[in-house]
């Protein structure tokens, strides 16, 4: 598992770069707005808290000590399940800004609903459960991409650096108790990323990785926070899931790396290249970045088996794009 180191001159690119984000009233999203305006960058970040949002600005404008001069803030209610709502959250940016270089879906919601609890009886199952965790977790996420992959290549004539974010959550690729839904959400988001990283990079020239932070210290772990750490488990602070979140976005690869393309890992990278993560999933504990799929992809002839692993590769070949077929 190849770890993400953080570089100081990653923070030193985030001047001037636009940065649309949701779910930015709490925790992660939050301290990821303000490490971007800290930082020189503008950010349209969107919430469907609008209470607390509408003081996300006044708030990190008077507070926050900005590192680097010039960033700016500006708030936009967002429902990440309604689709045009999500198009006002991008229409803000580029009105204000002229071109949108970062999206971060952010977004997410614990599980709704006891979609399997074990007093669930013939009456009980009549009554259809909400799909909230769905909507926001998963179908949210995929609304937020979609569009996200037109305002990114928008205007984009420079062939400037363009990124898409995805926060999933360890529930993404690992087995979760309690939280079903939310879990088959998540790993959805992860399919999102492998779906999505060898075809954007070739048609919209935009990277895409995703996020997979573990326990982390916001509201939304409160029932398990204390057994966690009288277990002397490694936790997460916001600010550190939001430095993860920009290394992965931002951040290059290092020397020495090995360099993902569509088939998987095919070299080392010179330490004259400098190549961006793309198609990187990365777990998040205590605040250090895991990439868990460079393991997968490398090790695939080993779980898979070398034979079954061969026949895999040529069908993907086959499949191609999935223009074709």
């Amino acid at each position: 598992m190849a770890g993400i180191p953080l570089r100081e001159e990653t923070l030193k690119e985030l001047k001037d770069k636009v940065v649309v984000i949701s779910g930015s009233a709490h925790g992660i999203g939050l301290s990821t707005v303000q490490l971007l305006y800290t930082h020189g960058a503008h950010v349209i970040h969107g919430d469907w808290d609008a209470k607390s949002g509408s003081t996300v600005d006044s708030s990190i404008s008077s507070s926050t000590k900005a590192q680097v001069p010039g960033g700016s803030t500006t708030f936009v209610q967002t429902d990440v399940t309604d689709y045009d709502s999500v198009l006002n959250l991008f229409d803000t940016a580029l009105k204000k800004h002229g071109r949108v270089d970062i999206a971060i879906a952010n977004a997410g919601v614990l599980e709704a609903g006891d979609w399997f609890e074990k007093g669930l009886d013939l009456e009980g199952v009549r009554k259809k459960p909400t799909n909230k965790t769905v909507d926001v977790n998963l179908l949210g996420c995929i609304y937020f991409s979609r569009i996200a992959c037109v305002y990114l290549k928008e205007g984009n004539t420079s062939k400037a650096d363009k990124s898409l974010l995805l926060v999933s959550s360890t529930a993404g690729f690992k087995e979760t108790p309690g939280i079903f839904v939310y879990t088959a959400a998540k790993h959805g988001v992860l399919g999102l990323l492998r779906s999505l990283r060898p075809y954007l990079p070739k048609t919209h020239s935009i990277r895409t990785n995703a996020i997979c932070p573990w326990m982390t210290d916001t509201g939304m772990v409160l029932g398990i926070r204390d057994s966690w750490i009288s277990n002397s488990l490694p936790v997460n602070t916001p600010e550190s899931v939001a430095r993860v979140i920009i290394e992965t976005a931002v951040g290059t690869v290092p020397e020495g790396e090995v360099r993902m393309k569509d088939e998987g890992i095919v070299e080392k990278l010179a330490g004259s290249e400098k190549v961006r993560y793309n198609g990187r999933a990365v777990f998040v504990e205590g605040g250090r970045g895991w990439d868990i799929e460079s393991g997968i992809e490398g090790t695939e002839e080993v779980w898979l088996g070398e034979k079954v692993s061969r026949t895999l590769a040529k069908g993907q070949e086959v499949l191609g794009d999935g223009k074709d077929w």
